[in-house]
């Protein structure tokens, strides 16, 4: 066997097969609880974009969610609408 030919078989023994380039997005597989709370689920859910997308594009789903649970958590603390009958004199 020739130097040329070693070094050649040295180098595919080195590469995995398939190796051909980066592999694409995997999903995490991260289970997501429901909380009850239709709007927050909502949100929770929408993460499960981030699985397929490559990884500068989950910082726009992030932002989405985190704006969005932000605004449920804010809407907690709103003082409660009167209904349409508890103004009655």
């Amino acid at each position: 066997m020739t130097d040329e030919a070693a070094e050649t078989r040295a180098e595919e023994a080195a590469e995995p097969a398939g190796a051909a380039g980066p592999a694409g997005p995997v999903a995490l597989g991260v289970v997501r609880t429901p909380t009850g709370h239709a709007g927050v689920d909502g949100h929770l859910a929408r993460l499960a974009d981030a699985d397929h997308l490559a990884a500068d594009g989950h910082v726009e789903v992030y932002e989405d969610v985190h704006r969005g649970l932000r605004e449920a958590l804010t809407a907690l603390d709103a003082p409660p609408v009167p209904g349409p009958y508890e103004n009655r004199s």
